[in-house]
């Protein structure tokens, strides 16, 4: 795809996002939005996986670290084709098989369920480790938010990437700044995020989280980079793409009611017309 083709996708996958967080009357818009240009580059250029043959033995495995922005990841699976865009709509109800959270055995294109913060990195370091050990040449992908890294598992899980050289793990943190009690740093600051990983022996970059080229210059770098893990700090907007979510925290895990949900459709379908005219 090329960088406007991204784009336009992003945007649907926005569209999924609040449609389905709208449908349930609950979830977690914020942060799906934050990392939506995340998934969209990851399923639909980085990544080698197949929507027809899921468990294909040599595709790349994702970890959703931070489960709870399950939306996002949902809306990008339904546009790759894991299953129909339709089903967005079922998001959190009696009997779907798309759960609050992302599950494993039921949703097709899910490698971990997750959702308990902190617990996501170390099932990818895990994940990377058994490649080394069988010889095998997928890579490994996971995803947290800088709230989460306030706990302290990550960081024993960036101790044993490094220890063990896990330079098939590429981990991306998307720093929007903002976690369901405020802002990041008033809350337990993390910061300065790039130099503590860089003090782990990680390979550290940072971009900008909505800007596709950047992405690709900065996932071309962990992907040939050896003997040590790669970590990405995207500094990215939570709420990004609806003007009234954006850097609120108060959209951390609130739907939209109806009003706001066709104001926030609203805003995509503009935003769509341009790009479509471009």
């Amino acid at each position: 795809m090329n960088k406007l083709e991204l784009q336009i996708t992003a945007n649907e996958v926005r569209k999924g996002i609040v449609t389905a967080v709208h449908s349930a009357k609950a979830g977690h818009p914020g942060g799906s939005l934050s990392a939506a240009d995340i998934f969209t580059y990851l399923y639909f250029e980085e990544m080698n996986i197949d929507p027809k043959n899921p468990k294909k033995p040599d595709r790349d495995r994702f970890v959703l670290s931070k489960g709870h922005t399950a939306p996002g990841l949902y809306s990008t699976l339904a546009q790759r084709g894991y299953f129909p865009v339709e089903d967005l709509k079922t998001l959190r109800h009696l009997g779907s098989y798309l759960q609050g959270h992302p599950d494993m055995k039921h949703i097709p294109g899910v490698d971990m369920s997750s959702g308990s913060l902190g617990q996501g990195i170390s099932v990818a370091v895990g994940m990377a480790l058994s490649a080394k050990l069988t010889n095998d040449d997928y890579r490994v992908y996971t995803l947290l938010g800088d709230g989460e890294i306030q706990e302290g598992q990550p960081w024993e899980a960036f101790m044993f990437a490094r220890h063990y050289q896990l330079d098939n793990l590429c981990v991306v943190i998307d720093n929007n700044l903002l976690q369901i009690d405020g802002r990041v740093d008033q809350v337990m600051s993390p910061y300065p995020i790039p130099e503590k990983l860089q003090s782990f022996g990680f390979a550290v970059e940072e971009i900008d989280g909505h800007d596709f080229g950047q992405m690709e210059s900065a996932f071309l770098k962990a992907r040939t980079t050896k003997g040590v893990p790669s970590a990405i700090i995207m500094s990215t907007v939570k709420g990004k793409g609806i003007s009234f979510m954006e850097d609120q925290a108060s959209w951390h895990g609130k739907a939209p009611n109806d009003e706001e949900y066709a104001r926030a459709m609203n805003e995509l379908r503009t935003r769509l017309e341009k790009l479509e005219a471009l």
